[in-house]
């Protein structure tokens, strides 16, 4: 191998390495009982919120995970994405990839934090960020997941921008290697991409996310995409027919989509993952293997969910002053 080939190759892996210590998950002074002196009943305060809003609408549970989700991988764990846009700026939600946010993801936190915000003790204390994380936790073990200690200490973040979104969340479309690597940029493994993919065991996806899986796959006309369960594919045929109601929308777990559960990956090897995206993991043989253990095993799956979503909350933390605040409205930057 030629000198000059060997030091481009030394400067590939040096920078590789190095973007990978640039993106680890920063955990700098979170903690558990963040707020044992400041608001000490914040996350029963919270989990009551969550809990009524629950009883409201079952959309409650997708709504919030997916919320947390969206507003970890852009600049960060901040409820920046919970802010409003304003005639002078196109905020985070605004932005196409996350038109399809429920509103009721939004107004749970928005609820929790006026609750939390009731306690004078507490009031304009307790970051956006922060609700936004116990929030989800919530939502995961009030619909039959795991229970975990929140990490808590987050500030809300300063800005807002829809540009901000492009190209930083995963498509329906992307493959393992896509789906790896923009996990990676935010320093997640891709075991922890696999677990945290099980938040589809709750929620639903509009037809026109999968509608190339069941319609002319591939280009090719009456074509059904070979790696979905054929009574599954004529069965999401009868829910989306051509050119349907573009706001109609399709459990992501057809058999248990209120329980949050390993169910997930049993779908998966029944090719029954809704999003190309979904079932990839049961395709690819370097994901299969943890796909397996976790549809029989629901205990490993919860432990790794657990962690998963542990180092998610801890992506892009602000703990700065210089950074963030508390949002005294977490729909407008202070």
């Amino acid at each position: 191998m030629a000198k000059s080939a060997i030091i481009n190759r030394a400067l590939l892996v040096f920078t590789i390495n190095l973007l990978g210590l640039l993106v680890q998950p920063s955990s700098a002074q979170l903690r558990q009982n963040y707020y044992a002196n400041i608001c000490p009943n914040v996350e029963s305060i919270v989990r009551n919120a969550v809990t009524a809003k629950l009883q409201q609408t079952s959309v409650t549970v997708p709504g919030t995970l997916r919320l947390f989700f969206h507003d970890c991988f852009v600049n960060g764990c901040d409820a920046s994405v919970i802010v409003a846009s304003t005639a002078s700026n196109t905020a985070e939600k605004d932005n196409s990839i996350n038109l399809s946010l429920a509103g009721d993801g939004f107004d749970t936190v928005i609820k929790a934090k006026a609750a939390v915000d009731a306690v004078e003790q507490c009031r304009n204390k307790v970051s956006c960020a922060d609700i936004l994380a116990m929030a989800a936790r919530d939502v995961i073990s009030l619909s039959g997941g795991p229970s975990y200690a929140v990490e808590l200490g987050r500030l809300d973040g300063l800005s807002s921008t829809s540009a901000s979104v492009d190209g930083k969340l995963p498509l329906p479309t992307f493959n393992l290697n896509q789906l790896t690597a923009i996990f990676a940029a935010n320093g997640i493994s891709q075991t922890d991409m696999i677990a945290l993919s099980a938040a589809h065991t709750v929620g639903f996806s509009h037809c026109d996310k999968f509608s190339n899986r069941i319609y002319d796959f591939g280009g090719q006309a009456g074509s059904i995409d070979p790696s979905l369960n054929r009574t599954y594919s004529t069965q999401l045929q009868s829910q989306c027919p051509r050119n349907v109601d573009p706001t109609i929308a399709v459990a992501l777990d057809p058999v248990s989509p209120r329980v949050f559960d390993n169910q997930y990956y049993q779908n998966l090897q029944q090719r029954m993952g809704l999003l190309s995206s979904d079932q990839v993991l049961a395709e690819d043989s370097r994901s299969r293997p943890t796909v397996n253990n976790w549809a029989a095993n629901s205990v490993a799956f919860n432990q790794a969910f657990v962690a998963a979503i542990t180092n998610l909350g801890r992506v892009g933390v602000k703990t700065n002053p210089s950074e963030g605040n508390i949002r005294r409205d977490c729909a407008v930057l202070n």
